[in-house]
């Protein structure tokens, strides 16, 4: 189970999320104490999850690059994640560790351990929500470790790599 604070429009929602153990893709959601379950088709291919199937109704769901901004039928509204389990929004170490911005999945990894980067190399590709986010090097310096591989998940604050 995943448990998140959602803000929407500067509202927090807790919500906790928990898979289906028997079918893929399902997933069980309280929203503020409500019940919900959610089915995503696309589950396995974030870049083709732009709808997902709420208490058996479908909703058209798309969000910005940077996944701060979620369009519905509705409209669009300014959007926070918070998982509750790491903390902060966006956490930043301000040293060499490279730390996930967003949850996703490691696509690609651009460099290798011992290798000298300079500040803004590619360093790995994190893919979330149809969106490959380029991950750059954050100081100049050696790679002293690389803590994910492709196709492993990755979540919000989780650290990536290391440079020294």
């Amino acid at each position: 189970m995943h448990k998140l604070t959602i803000i929407v429009e500067n509202k927090p929602h807790e919500v906790e999320v928990t898979p289906s153990r028997t079918t893929p893709g399902e997933y069980t959601v309280v929203v503020d104490g409500e019940l919900r379950t959610v089915f995503v088709p696309d589950y396995d291919t974030p870049e083709l999850a732009d709808w997902m199937i709420v208490d058996d109704r479908p909703y058209e769901l798309n969000f910005s690059p940077d996944l701060r901004v979620a369009q519905i039928y509705s409209g669009r509204y300014d959007v926070q994640v918070r998982d509750k389990e790491i903390g902060g929004a966006r956490p930043a170490s301000g040293d060499g560790r490279v730390k996930a911005p967003i949850p996703g999945l490691i696509t690609r990894i651009h460099v290798e351990v011992g290798q000298l980067v300079e500040v803004g190399q590619p360093l790995l590709v994190l893919e979330a929500m149809k969106m490959e986010n380029e991950i750059r090097a954050p100081i100049k310096g050696v790679v002293h470790q690389i803590a994910v591989k492709p196709g492993q998940t990755v979540t919000l604050g989780e650290v990536m790599a290391e440079i020294q």
